[in-house]
């Protein structure tokens, strides 16, 4: 498969297992152009080692991908990070990201208020709330996220879906919100198989949501959102056959914050 794979994650995280080397050896396998590490990084609002890299490990964890760059000088590692948007410590946020020169930093939703939506722990309060406004606070967050100017990629994009709850309306003026809202900031998106290993059984974002995408303009990137090594590129050739059924011809590339162009194989 001739895509990188921009979202893969390390034991610094907390919930992620093997080596951090081993998710490189597998991507050399795989055969992938290039890769790129991008864990989680901390939450300011809450500590929990479950969940995110500890502020101690954030240098640690840029030290040794930098190490495995030079151990690997004949295939491209990118330095990403994977974001939490939280409205109340966005100032921590621009803080930590500014103090490293990443490749490309996800921008991700996984909190709406104190609930956090893709925690196993926390479904059952889908149940207590109306889906139609889940659904539309959970996009108003992405869109508020994407003009910070902080973020250069939105993973997941309708992560919301994760548990097999599915709005009762119609969506698609909303989707088209979002696609304008994204594409009048710059940001791109990301195909992300993740959401093939997990109840709801689709990729991130459904065909709906990326044909919008495609017409808004919006650019893609492909993640695993690999946990262990042998997800390391999984299912991409499910991600290729989605970019190209909703129009996509090409996607772009990162590093240095900056985008590279590039046609689909």
């Amino acid at each position: 498969m001739n895509l990188p794979d921009y979202h893969i994650h390390t034991p610094f995280c907390g919930h992620a297992g093997g080596r951090i080397e081993e998710y490189v050896l597998a991507a050399r396998k795989r055969g992938l152009p290039e890769m790129g590490f991008a864990d989680h990084l901390p939450l300011f609002h809450i500590q929990d080692r479950t969940l995110t890299m500890s502020e101690e490990d954030l240098p640690v964890y840029v030290d040794k991908v930098h190490e495995l760059q030079r151990q690997h000088p004949d295939f491209t590692i990118r330095l990403g990070i994977e974001a939490d948007y939280i409205t109340t410590h966005l100032g921590q946020l621009a803080a930590a990201l500014a103090r490293y020169r990443f490749d490309y930093v996800y921008g991700s939703v996984h909190f709406i208020g104190g609930w956090g939506i893709d925690q196993s722990r926390f479904k059952f309060e889908f149940e207590r709330r109306d889906i139609n406004e889940v659904y539309e606070k959970y996009f108003q967050l992405v869109m508020d996220a994407a003009r910070t100017g902080l973020f250069d990629i939105m993973t997941h994009l309708d992560v919301v879906k994760k548990y097999g709850h599915r709005p009762t309306v119609d969506m698609q003026p909303l989707y088209h919100e979002v696609g304008a809202a994204l594409a009048k900031s710059n940001v791109a998106i990301e195909l992300n198989s993740s959401g093939l290993r997990k109840p709801v059984g689709e990729i991130y974002p459904s065909l709906e949501i990326l044909k919008i995408m495609r017409e808004h303009g919006v650019p893609i990137t492909f993640g695993s959102d690999a946990h262990k090594p042998p997800q390391v590129s999984q299912d991409f050739d499910q991600l290729l056959a989605h970019a190209r059924a909703a129009g996509y011809e090409d996607y772009v590339g990162f590093s240095g914050r900056e985008r590279i162009p590039r046609p689909l194989p």
